[in-house]
């Protein structure tokens, strides 16, 4: 069931009244997935020299040339980032382009730099394909650990040197890419430690085991040795073909609650908007949300050997993935899809840009420039099958908000934790909202807003308590556009809540609209259906109005006509972390 309504207890200002956040948290923006050269897909797609340390540079606010030869720079610097390269073959290109004699003794290797030496594209495509059947078969053609612990080792020792509590916030990190018949299961792992305990392990690869329960097995046995701590962060349920959000888990058996726990103990965030694709809903999944079908990417796998079918994806998409773990904590006791929700890039270019005005697309070669809107992005996959990197449909998206008490690797990643975080699909729109039961209009205006909201609430990513008698929730909302971005269209409140039956529901409420656009949004809105016997969750929309998409803008650059296949505009967005009530 699928209902849309409007609450109009609201409070639109033109002028957003500053908060007291600031004594207490503060809001930070970064990339928690990025790539550079020491990924093997991002070195074979025209990555040749842009590593973690020009990532770091660049993510600061400094001015990197790319390999065209234009300078790519940041409007406004971030206040994080995550290097998240694969673990597969992690730093091997650089050394097989560099000869190596430690790697070259190898014949996979040896014939791997013949084919991306030789200056054919097609040679180098052939090498990726090569590597992604190594990594979705499970059958490495080239391991080596000495080469594993010295590339690490030099990696930690970047992202520590450019780590300044304060000021910017350099995590260790890498990427887990299991992909099982195609099928995307992969996981940024974030730590919150330096090198001294990150440099006890190595990063654990789909070579090491592609199961998730296997990743969170590593995680616990990293943080039981260690005393760190470490999360996952899974992405691109859009290219999982059902398999992202299961009900099942990956041997086929009935989730229970021990696996649910787990990952929601392990997997508090999803990455909700990234270059591939965005995945918050889909329209076949929310038909009587007219704002659904965003920049989706819904045609396959990851590999693009297996089409989507019918039935796969509502367990590809965030909303109906919220709306799954509802149904499992009736059933299993517990919530595997509790998580909070986060942009990315995702970019293998080494620059976390992904504004409208500023993108440097998903691999080297798509830098901007004529090239990029000309370029056939289709190549001869396995088994004769078409590989599509759809160059025209990648998404300049997204960025990872965190409300944290100070720039630093501890307090970011507590706040991930906890899920105070949210979404954005490039624009740095400020979003914060508490929920609670006894919260008056008024104070959605209040100077001291945040204090309020802390001392009677909870904020994105919290478990509401048990109700007062004949009491809905409540929420008071501050939303507050990009200060060098458009205005804001509208606020969304979107409920999912379980029937008596067992099935699950949805529901969008619009707090706030102004179709001429808002510099912001403070609002006062209560669930006018409340049932305190219903499990449900509630999490925030922010719409700006439309805006040239980053493809149209660079046609107008290029005098050039922009492609047909895509929009002309784009409506970007915020997606909050939801809040959650259990009876």
């Amino acid at each position: 069931m699928h209902l849309w309504g409007t609450v109009s207890v609201l409070v639109l200002l033109s002028i957003v009244v500053p908060d007291a956040t600031a004594r207490a948290t503060r809001l930070y923006w970064g990339d928690t997935h990025l790539h550079t050269n020491n990924s093997p897909d991002a070195s074979l797609n025209g990555n040749i020299r842009i590593g973690p340390e020009e990532a770091f540079r660049f993510a600061r606010g400094e001015a990197i040339e790319g390999h065209s030869g234009a300078t790519a720079k940041l409007e406004r610097p971030l206040d994080f980032l995550v290097v998240s390269d694969h673990a597969e073959y992690l730093g091997l290109l650089p050394r097989i382009r560099d000869g190596d004699p430690l790697v070259l003794k190898n014949d996979v290797t040896r014939r791997w730099r013949e084919m991306v030496n030789s200056g054919d594209e097609e040679q180098s495509w052939k090498a990726m394909f090569e590597v992604l059947d190594d990594i979705e078969t499970n059958r490495p053609g080239f391991d080596d650990t000495e080469i594993r612990h010295s590339t690490w080792a030099h990696f930690i020792r970047i992202a520590d040197g450019y780590n300044e509590p304060g000021k910017f916030t350099a995590f260790i990190g890498f990427e887990w890419t299991s992909m099982p018949d195609g099928n995307n299961l992969h996981r940024v792992v974030i730590f919150r430690d330096g090198a001294a305990k990150a440099g006890r392990v190595l990063p654990f690869s789909a070579f090491d085991g592609e199961d998730p329960e296997q990743l969170w097995a590593f995680l616990e046995s990293y943080e039981a040795d260690t005393g760190g701590r470490a999360i996952a962060i899974p992405h691109n349920g859009n290219m999982s073909n059902g398999r992202m959000f299961p009900e099942t888990d990956f041997a086929g058996r009935p989730i229970d609650g021990n696996y649910a726990r787990a990952r929601s103990r392990w997997e508090p965030l999803y990455e909700v908007t990234q270059i591939k694709g965005d995945g918050e809903t889909h329209p076949e999944l929310s038909p009587q949300d007219p704002f659904a079908g965003f920049e989706n990417w819904d045609r396959g796998n990851l590999t693009a050997t297996a089409l989507k079918q019918a039935g796969m994806l509502r367990y590809e998409y965030a909303r109906s993935a919220l709306k799954t773990g509802l149904e499992l904590q009736r059933r299993a006791g517990a919530n595997p899809y509790r998580f909070g929700l986060i942009g990315s890039s995702d970019a293998h270019t080494g620059f976390a840009a992904v504004t409208e005005r500023n993108f440097w697309g998903k691999f080297s070669v798509y830098e901007p420039g004529l090239h990029r809107l000309s370029h056939q992005p289709v190549v001869k996959g396995r088994q004769g099958k078409t590989y599509d990197l759809w160059a025209y449909e990648m998404v300049a998206s997204g960025y990872a908000a965190v409300w944290a008490t100070e720039n630093t690797r501890a307090a970011l990643f507590d706040a991930m934790q906890r899920r105070e975080a949210y979404a954005t699909t490039g624009s740095r729109i400020r979003l914060q909202f508490f929920a609670g039961w006894d919260f008056l209009p008024e104070e959605a205006t209040a100077d001291d807003f945040a204090a309020i909201g802390y001392r009677k609430g909870v904020p994105m990513g919290g478990m509401l308590g048990a109700p007062p008698a004949d009491s809905g929730p409540v929420f008071i909302i501050n939303a507050l556009k990009d200060p060098a971005g458009v205005p804001l269209e509208r606020v969304q409140v979107i409920k999912g809540w379980v029937g008596e039956n067992g099935d699950s529901h949805e529901t969008i409420h619009d707090v706030t609209v102004e179709e001429t656009g808002a510099v912001g949004f403070r609002a006062y809105w209560q669930d006018p259906a409340f049932d305190p016997l219903q499990h449900a969750f509630y999490y925030l929309r922010v719409l700006e109005i439309p805006k040239p998409r980053w493809t149209t803008l660079e046609a107008r650059r290029l005098n050039t006509k922009p492609p047909e296949q895509v929009p002309a505009h784009i409506q970007d967005r915020a997606y909050s972390s939801p809040v959650w009530y259990s009876p």
